[in-house]
């Protein structure tokens, strides 16, 4: 009867610990209906990206990419991440970008080809993902891998990839291109950080509601 007893409640520990497991895990819905499931910004991955315009490749690999990744965190009120994602609250964690921008090869980042602007496919961002240093994180990730930044006539913009992966599997659960002007400001990195205030801003007036009615039901 004792050996009966004792994998009786080894079943139920089993069991309960799997239930638990289930319940608290999280899915794009979850991202999309409730506002207390956290997620992880995991910043701007520029490692791939082309930048058709004028500027120092050194300086922009060893300095500006950084500067921009920090301006979002010094400056939340204007980057309204959870504003936008309709969030209580969203942790930081750019150890993965920075390890991978700090990884460009600087002579790939100034571009004279226009097809450039244009040149992921889905695939792509999924492969940017597994090339990520995610280890040890679990959870959902909030990315934005930027493809491309163009300027021309002094007007501007930038083709960013807003994707959601579950950091445990590296599964990217949703990626969608968008694009995103830049305004005026003054400086290689206030205006192209001003791409991503465009963006964030298109998310909360437009784009986070056409996503919620698809994944969030």
């Amino acid at each position: 009867m004792k050996r009966i007893n004792k994998l009786s409640w080894l079943v139920t520990i089993v069991l309960f610990c799997g239930i638990t497991t289930s319940t608290f895990s999280q899915t794009l819905k979850d991202v999309f209906s409730n506002s207390g499931s956290p997620i992880v910004y995991l910043g701007i991955d520029f490692s791939k990206a082309r930048l058709l315009d004028n500027g120092d490749p050194n300086e922009i690999k060893n300095r500006l990419y950084a500067s921009i990744n920090q301006l979002i965190v010094n400056e939340p009120k204007k980057f309204d991440l959870k504003g936008a994602f309709r969030k209580d609250n969203i942790d930081y964690d750019f150890a993965a970008v920075n390890k991978s921008n700090a990884a460009v090869n600087i002579n790939e980042i100034i571009s004279t080809n226009s097809a450039d602007f244009n040149r992921f496919k889905e695939a792509d961002i999924t492969n940017m993902v597994k090339n990520l240093d995610l280890s040890g994180k679990t959870g959902i990730g909030l990315l934005f891998v930027m493809e491309s930044m163009r300027k021309m006539d002094k007007k501007g913009d930038a083709a960013i990839w807003v994707t959601l992966v579950d950091m445990k599997t590296k599964k990217v659960l949703m990626t969608e291109r968008m694009i995103s002007k830049g305004k005026m400001a003054i400086g290689f990195r206030n205006y192209w950080a001003s791409t991503i205030k465009s963006l964030l801003d298109e998310i909360q007036d437009e784009k986070y509601k056409e996503w919620q009615g698809k994944y969030g039901k």
